[in-house]
């Protein structure tokens, strides 16, 4: 089987999967589905450019995509205009001062010889700047939480519609990485990981604490939609109209009152589904487009450069390559990708909740998502994306049924049985170890390898 039919048939499994479930379960279940495995398609290719790309072993693929969470508070998020009334003058002195504390900091970087003395000044520097900083910034702080701190209590955002932050937070989060990057890119493959793991818990434990920027762990709820909301699409005449059009052979048989509640019945249902379409439409062409993309840089002459670099770092230097301002740029990209997914997650979910970025256990999930695709492998990516959340998603049910059917010549009462029924949530950790294992131990490469094309 070649490469092409190959890939076909991945992607035919994994939406004949997502067809069961939509007559199984229901189309609203399966289209849910549907646009987190896009979602997650996105998150796994930015991880794959990292590490499929250059080899970069990026841990901290929570902290960007929380990054890209907290650029749809601040762009869509209405001001609160008594906050900023009660803290903008030592907001501005607040800035005013850490901007100073940089500027004084890389001047005496650049213009000291490398000595104790420079360490000590530098030293000094910095942490009278952060003094500096701290009294203008905790008076602001305070009275900002202090502003209806029950539903409010922080400084809103720009009021702007939501999907302009899914490029905001791709910038934020390609900022930061350029950050974390010109600190940590330096290290070896596996202190570069327990130092991205470490920025990545820093990150969210400012979002959890920060409750005058993010509401902390009060969460910012109510975020505005991209798309239309189901009640206004309940009381839309077109939208009514339409549906029933579409079930008019099963509403015409009915008497007055029943044709009623079965159609009002049949539009909550409808709006539902509409409205994931046009979540799915959306998400569809952010990945669409960020795969293309990735394809073409992959197979330029910039992307063989990437692979070179990555399978052996000291030749690709031996011939003129600036080895870590490459990674720099790749790790900048694929964090900005991270960034975007984060950012149209939050927009999905409709809220901000920075204690649900899990770092070990979600990025996890993203990295068994590439490995189980393919890595260096763009579209093997997405299928890993959709593979493994599906499989993340649908293992409570199966695992409950399977125990169910397992234990059902057992007596209702029998401890055994109670007890495995209970846990029976837990068989999903058992399934995703299961197919790690199979494809690592029958396609080492994933699902769908890298393809190597040799030039003649």
């Amino acid at each position: 089987m070649n490469h092409l039919h190959r890939t076909v048939l991945a992607y035919a499994i994994v939406f004949v999967l997502l067809l069961i479930i939509g007559f199984v379960q229901s189309w609203s279940v399966a289209l849910s589905i549907f646009n987190l495995c896009l979602i997650s398609a996105v998150m796994a290719l930015g991880v794959n450019m990292q590490w499929g790309y250059a080899g970069l072993l990026n841990v901290g693929v929570m902290g960007f995509a929380a990054l890209g969470g907290v650029a749809a508070v601040l762009v869509s998020r209405a001001p609160i205009a008594a906050a900023w009334q009660a803290s903008w003058i030592n907001l501005i002195f607040a800035l005013l001062a850490f901007l100073l504390t940089v500027a004084a900091s890389i001047y005496v970087y650049r213009t000291m010889d490398a000595s104790r003395r420079r360490t000590i000044i530098l030293t000094l520097t910095i942490i009278s700047g952060l003094f500096l900083t701290r009294y203008f910034l905790d008076p602001a702080v305070a009275s900002i939480e202090a502003i209806d701190s029950a539903k409010t209590g922080f400084l809103g955002g720009m009021g702007m519609p939501i999907i302009f932050s899914w490029v905001i937070g791709g910038f934020v989060a390609a900022g930061a990485a350029w950050l974390i990057g010109k600190v940590a890119l330096g290290l070896r493959a596996d202190y570069l990981a327990i130092a991205t793991l470490g920025i990545s818990e820093i990150i969210i434990a400012i979002l959890k604490n920060e409750d005058w920027l993010t509401r902390g762990v009060k969460n910012v709820t109510g975020l505005s939609r991209p798309v239309p909301y189901e009640v206004d699409l309940q009381n839309s005449p077109w939208f009514i109209e339409l549906v029933s059009g579409w079930h008019s052979n099963s509403l015409n048989g009915l008497a007055e009152i029943e044709r009623a509640a079965a159609l009002k019945q049949h539009v909550i249902e409808a709006s539902s589904i509409f409205v994931k379409l046009c979540y799915t439409g959306l998400f569809s062409a952010v990945l669409i487009v960020i795969l293309l993309l990735s394809i073409r840089a992959l197979n330029s002459p910039w992307g063989r450069m990437m692979r070179a670099i990555r399978d052996n770092e000291t030749a690709a230097g031996a011939m003129g390559k600036n080895v870590t301002k490459r990674h720099l740029e790749i790790f900048v990209i694929g964090s900005a990708v991270i960034g975007v997914a984060g950012a149209m997650l939050t927009t999905l979910d409709g809220q901000f909740t920075p204690t649900s970025y899990q770092p070990l256990r979600y990025t996890f999930l993203i990295w068994v998502m590439v490995i189980v695709g393919g890595s260096g492998n763009n579209m093997g990516s997405v299928l890993g994306g959709f593979l493994i959340w599906l499989v993340w998603i649908e293992a409570e049910p199966v695992g409950v049924w399977l125990m169910q059917w397992g234990t059902s010549w057992m007596t209702d009462t029998n401890a055994i049985k109670i007890h495995l029924i209970e846990n029976a949530q837990h068989m999903r950790l058992f399934f995703m170890g299961l197919v790690l294992l199979l494809v690592l131990r029958f396609s080492p490469g994933g699902i769908l390898p890298e393809v190597v094309r040799k030039r003649n």
